[in-house]
């Protein structure tokens, strides 16, 4: 028994590196965040103790890394009986169980940030990449147009005096501080109660950060031209997709996906059931394309509730062809790249990626015969059948570049790719049940989006708490924190992390001091 444990113990550090290895190939970086915790770690995906190999003690590490011979599908792990059947209809629209290798898409940018900073500089220069002074100066212009047309048409307010663009950044410290103390009213800071914070209610009194916030505004008036619900936080969303354009190269893998926007997971824990019903209903759904290696959002779009419309929201959530419409729009700086996007059942259809190989954008992603547009694929790939294979057993077949596979692991699993070759194979290290064998689309599907997964994770955690009743004003709150954690993200990347090593929350308060005009001060340790 000892000597059987011995044996697992000097296994762990072959399938650690074996792992690491693994993790590696596939371009997914470290947890951005620099916070310790169970899940910063390595890849949940993949298991290093000792006790996973328990169960499978009889398999040498060369047999689990040795892949399949290329182009020879007898080669690979045994496959479920009945996916074993005769050549049918679907060899009419191009569907085969020959299998042939093909190349991953050549990609040779290197990605990252475009500019190196120095090593002195602060979370502010970092934020300032997207939000310039520029921008910050014309919400003064437009917050000072917004109160003088409202005081003529409602009677002069003698309590407020235009705002200064010292104050405007005042004011986005305040607001970007409840994403730090996880409180959605930023007027505790001023309450002397347990989310009060002295030194920040000292720049600016609480009744001057309420006339502020009562009149600013992104675009004041409606123009002419503009026909678009979210006319008044457009301009801002196009300067910051500049700006992230500008700033930063992706690395060829990416996600598009919904953050996790709904509500701080703090809040959800403690409110009542009776605030709970008074939240209204977010009128907007929020997309984006993310760099799979840092976490970076490369693209933001927002897709607004307009009524019952066929565009609306309600639509959205059901009809696969308005996904792609988002995937579309998403990607549309995407192409000629040789970008591989991952994406979820409800945007992953033949139409779509075959729409998405001709502009040399590759794809790999879940199928879902409920969420998913199924038009063109083989129904015999979609349906279960009657007996369930053992784990790790799957078929496939290819159409073109395009290979359809399900696979089992207690219930089937479909993805659809052109980005991976079918015949190359890869494996997924359960912390449990040990290695499950699979495609390597499988494996990099897995292990990309559980990275998007933890960065999800800790992004609800930094999202701006301020929870306001207009639409547009959530929208561009939203938008501030997405720019505020790509700014850490490029902190995370820069020689100036080296010399301070803030983690996400130390950043997020210095960033708050600093806009505040609170430079000197260091953050809590």
């Amino acid at each position: 028994m000892a000597e059987g444990g011995a044996g697992a113990r000097r296994r762990a550090p072959a399938l650690l590196e074996a792992a690491r290895a693994r993790y590696e190939s596939l371009h997914i970086s470290d947890d951005v965040f620099g916070e310790s915790g169970p899940d910063s770690g390595g890849n949940p995906f993949y298991s290093t103790s000792a006790a996973s190999r328990s169960s499978s003690a009889a398999s040498s590490d060369d047999e689990r890394e040795r892949p399949g011979p290329l182009g020879a599908p007898a080669a690979q792990p045994p496959r479920s009986a009945d996916a074993q059947g005769p050549e049918d209809d679907e060899a009419g629209a191009g569907w085969s169980n020959a299998l042939r290798d093909r190349p991953p898409p050549h990609f040779e940018d290197t990605g990252g940030p475009t500019r190196k900073m120095p090593p002195s500089a602060s979370a502010v220069d970092f934020f300032q990449l997207f939000v310039p002074d520029n921008v910050l100066k014309n919400m003064v212009v437009q917050t000072n147009m917004y109160a003088k047309k409202f005081q003529e048409r409602f009677g002069s307010d003698g309590a407020w005096v235009e705002v200064t663009l010292t104050e405007m950044k005042a004011f986005l410290g305040y607001m970007i501080s409840t994403s730090i103390s996880h409180c959605e009213s930023v007027l505790s800071i001023w309450s002397g109660g347990f989310y009060s914070n002295q030194s920040l209610a000292l720049v600016m009194s609480q009744a001057r950060f309420e006339k502020i916030l009562k009149y600013f505004h992104v675009v004041a008036f409606r123009s002419s031209q503009s026909t678009h619900g979210l006319y008044k936080v457009q301009p801002f969303l196009d300067s910051l997709q500049h700006s992230f354009d500008a700033s930063f190269r992706p690395s060829q893998t990416q996600v598009l996906h919904e953050p996790l926007i709904d509500e701080d997971p703090v809040f959800i824990a403690t409110c009542t059931e009776r605030e709970l019903r008074k939240r209204k209903k977010r009128k907007f759904s929020l997309w984006v394309r993310q760099c799979s290696s840092t976490g970076f959002i490369i693209q933001i779009y927002v897709h607004l509730k307009e009524g019952g419309g066929p565009d609306g929201l309600d639509a959205l959530k059901n009809k696969p062809q308005l996904h792609s419409m988002v995937a579309r729009s998403l990607c549309r700086n995407a192409a000629g790249k040789n970008y591989i996007i991952f994406t979820g059942p409800s945007i992953t259809s033949l139409t779509l990626f075959e729409e998405f190989e001709k502009q040399e954008i590759y794809c790999c992603g879940l199928l879902s015969s409920r969420k998913s547009d199924c038009t063109g694929l083989p129904l015999s790939m979609l349906t279960n059948p009657a007996t369930p294979p053992a784990r790790g057993q799957y078929h496939i077949k290819m159409k073109g570049n395009m290979s359809l596979i399900c696979w089992y692991n207690k219930g089937h699993f479909r993805f659809l790719t052109n980005a991976y070759s079918p015949v190359q194979q890869g494996v997924i290290i359960k912390r449990k049940s040990g290695e499950i064998p699979c495609p390597l689309a499988v494996e990099a599907f897995a292990a990309h989006l559980s990275y998007i997964c933890r960065y999800d994770d800790k992004y609800s955690k930094y999202f701006i708490s301020h929870k306001p009743s207009k639409t547009w004003q959530q929208v561009f709150w939203f938008a501030v924190s997405i720019a505020v954690n790509n700014a850490y993200i490029l902190y995370k990347m820069s020689d100036a992390y080296h010399v301070t090593r803030y983690s996400r929350a130390q950043f997020g308060e210095r960033l708050v001091r600093e806009l505040l005009g609170l430079e000197d001060a260091s953050p809590t340790h």
